[in-house]
């Protein structure tokens, strides 16, 4: 794979204490998957610069195509994600023009709709366009921080807003289209095969064979517990693939080929899908 390895990266306490589930990175991970991303890590670190420097570091070591941190971009003193960025590239916080630009045009709009009355530039506020050297800034259509994008060698590092409603649009409105330009138009594709009367560790060794009769695709069984007496088996099969068509037919390949070895063993097909 070129061009398209992603790792995500989330900040926040409140996602390590249990007080927040961490629905950004399943948002992130599923827009990326079908854009023909490639997530092959997400972590998730406290609201702490060594933390936040180091995990960048380490993604920028294993040199991925683009690097999406969410949280910490926000006025209060937890909010460390830019300084952490800096630190970990070497680089100054400077203002930068266009985010404080896209910051005064989002206190306009809040001022318009009468939720405040004042929009003076305090510390707190400048704080949020106090950027990395040599950053781009996103604007946030939603709320106030703007989001940034920097060129660090080989990797694409994205830091946006921890509140899912600026995240999404800053994804949708800045974010997607600059993947789907960088690493072309490609198509996600997902089969699912319902199966009954079987058990994991009996359908493991055709998942293996399959697979490698189908390398564009992955196989992956989910058990579902104990319905009715019979032990239910979820298996995804997933793909990508330059077109519809393309994508659509490995699955439906390997769909059927699962099929033949689940009933060859006695298995029951409750369902088959392809989406």
């Amino acid at each position: 794979m070129t061009g398209n390895i992603f790792e995500l990266i989330a900040v926040g306490n409140e996602l390590l204490i249990g007080k927040t589930l961490n629905t950004n990175i399943h948002w992130i991970a599923g827009e990326v998957t079908k854009l023909g991303g490639f997530v092959r890590r997400a972590t998730v670190v406290r609201d702490d610069l060594n933390e936040i420097s180091d995990a960048l570091r380490n993604a920028l070591r294993r040199k991925s195509d683009w690097i999406i941190v969410t949280g910490g971009l926000g006025p209060t003193f937890d909010d460390m994600t830019l300084q952490g960025v800096a630190i970990a590239l070497n680089r100054k916080l400077v203002v930068n023009s266009n985010g404080l630009k896209y910051l005064k045009r989002s206190y306009e709009r809040f001022r318009a709709q009468g939720v405040l009355k004042s929009y003076a530039l305090t510390k707190e506020r400048k704080k949020m366009v106090m950027m990395p050297e040599r950053s781009k800034a996103l604007a946030n259509s939603v709320g106030t921080a703007p989001g940034v994008m920097v060129q660090a060698g080989k990797s694409l590092v994205i830091c946006l807003p921890g509140v899912p409603a600026e995240m999404e649009a800053i994804m949708e409105e800045s974010v997607i289209p600059e993947i789907s330009k960088k690493i072309g138009l490609h198509y996600f594709c997902e089969g699912i095969l319902e199966v009954s009367n079987v058990i994991e560790s009996n359908i493991a060794p055709f998942i293996r064979e399959v697979m490698a009769s189908n390398p564009s695709a992955y196989i992956k069984s989910h058990p579902r517990g104990i319905v009715k007496g019979a032990s239910r088996i979820e298996l995804s099969i997933t793909t990508t693939a330059p077109n519809k068509s393309a994508a659509q037919k490995i699955i439906k390949k390997t769909l059927d080929q699962m099929e033949q070895k689940v009933e060859k063993i006695g298995g029951i097909i409750l369902s088959k899908k392809v989406s």
